[in-house]
């Protein structure tokens, strides 16, 4: 038969990209967020923090930040940006969990928050200490 085209099916195609995991791979648990939260609130209260995209690269330029902490739906340029200034600043990036609404409200703060520049964590352990020294 001369023109007949077999096409596969849909599920052949699709099979071994969509697998049923057990628990989505960005997800983290209730409580890791929590833990999170506590710990920013702490910040907020106790150290110093800038909040913003701007204020994060100045503080990244500056050698005056110690974390920085985004937003999962941060735009993907700003969040590359952000991710390369830090690795250059050897600065630990921490991805949030939750939508910029939820980190705002997480600062405390009633406006939405993409990115966090932490400066001086004050009483919070929030900032990983390397068990390395470089």
């Amino acid at each position: 038969e001369v023109g007949h085209i077999t096409y596969p099916s849909l599920s052949t195609l699709l099979s071994p990209v969509f697998t049923s995991p057990t628990m989505a791979p960005g997800k983290k648990s209730k409580r890791a967020v929590e833990s999170i939260n506590s710990r920013l609130q702490l910040v907020m209260k106790s150290g110093k923090a800038e909040l913003g995209y701007k204020s994060t690269l100045k503080s990244l330029r500056s050698g005056k930040c110690k974390m920085v902490i985004l937003s999962n739906n941060t735009p993907p340029l700003k969040k590359s940006e952000i991710e390369y200034y830090s690795m250059l600043a050897k600065v630990t990036v921490t991805h949030y969990s939750g939508t910029n609404s939820d980190l705002g409200t997480a600062c405390g703060k009633y406006f939405r928050v993409g990115t966090v520049s932490i400066i001086d964590a004050g009483d919070s352990d929030i900032i990983p200490t390397r068990a390395s020294s470089e």
